[in-house]
């Protein structure tokens, strides 16, 4: 390879680096920025709506009180879903102990000797030091929740502004570009309503079936794995996992968690992998590969909030690209579809 193509690349390789390490560093700021716009293009058609009969400062008001309400709801049953686990765990420690030093001695009697770091682990205490730092992740994610909502609502008062801005002073460029975001707005809403419809019937569905089999949070279970589904790939793992755990402590019984396990799976997949791909359709289609990278990536970066907007940053990534003419060969090829 000549040094003159050699150059381009290593530029290219160093600013990506250079580019992830800014991302990294400005979490702070960025996530709170990234998740703004993200609201903004959800809840703009209401603003819209709402300006039409009323002015627009309280039809702000009213859009940010309707998007605080979606939020807190969302975020309440996280609480209180992963509540009831702790309150379950720090009830029934002993049976976790138990069947610790049941799973200690299968091995070793297997020839595999296991530490006794986990069982000093499984003690009240551990899980009162648990609870403690869930807590305080639980109050860095309100102080996330207020910056961000400041942002939208600075954000909803100045959209028309800068769409003006942009197509006074770049002509088609700008107009271009404001086509691109109203794309990649209605793809949002799109993404957001078949994913909220999914969650719905995991929810439901998990609940039905932890319910038939007698465990004590079945109610939980469901609002959990309704919460998670938002966050692809971690959130239904966390989901499936947490019944089939459970199931082993209330039970005892491996045959019965690996029938939990497998049924939890059966039911991500049903609607994750058919139902909610065909819901889609071609609206915001991107390959699967890409859609667990960009979680993997993006919660890398900027951890569970990446996690979650990892799929829209790529979403908004690639209609971008549609339009522009050089760069939609990017789009098509990472859609996950064939070119029409």
């Amino acid at each position: 390879m000549s040094a003159s193509r050699v150059t381009p690349l290593l530029i290219g390789i160093s600013t990506a680096i250079l580019v992830t390490g800014a991302l990294h560093l400005a979490q702070s700021v960025l996530a709170p920025v990234a998740f703004a716009l993200f609201i903004i293009a959800l809840v703009w058609p209401l603003q819209v709506r709402l300006e039409a009969k009323m002015p627009p400062l309280v039809a702000m008001v009213l859009t940010l009180i309707v998007t605080v309400i979606a939020v807190f709801a969302l975020g309440y049953l996280v609480v209180w879903g992963f509540s009831h686990v702790v309150h379950w765990l720090l009830a029934n420690v002993a049976r976790f102990q138990a069947l610790y030093a049941e799973a200690s001695e299968f091995l070793e009697g297997h020839g595999i000797y296991t530490a006794g770091a986990l069982s000093d682990a499984l003690n009240a205490s551990a899980l009162i030091r648990l609870s403690q730092n869930l807590a305080g992740r639980l109050n860095g994610m309100i102080g996330f929740a207020v910056v961000t909502l400041i942002f939208v609502m600075l954000g909803l008062l100045e959209v028309r502004v800068i769409a003006a801005k942009l197509v006074a002073e770049r002509g088609e460029g700008g107009r271009c570009f404001i086509a691109g975001c109203t794309e990649t707005a209605a793809k949002f809403r799109t993404y957001m309503g078949v994913r909220t419809v999914m969650s719905l019937i995991t929810g439901v569905a998990v609940w039905a079936f932890t319910a038939w089999l007698g465990l004590e949070l079945a109610l939980a279970f469901g609002a959990i794995a309704f919460a998670l589904n938002y966050v692809p790939f971690l959130g239904p793992l966390v989901a499936t996992l947490l019944p089939t755990f459970f199931t082993l402590a209330q039970f005892g019984s491996w045959r019965l968690a690996i029938v939990v396990l497998v049924a939890m799976n059966v039911i991500q997949f049903f609607t994750g992998s058919y139902i909610e791909p065909r819901v889609a359709g071609r609206a915001v289609s991107v390959s699967p590969f890409l859609v667990l990278l960009s979680v993997f990536f993006w919660a890398f970066l900027w951890g569970i909030p990446g996690a979650f907007i990892g799929v829209p940053v790529v979403i908004a990534l690639l209609t971008l690209c549609e339009q522009s003419d050089s760069a939609r060969w990017v789009s098509h090829l990472l859609s996950g579809r064939e070119k029409a």
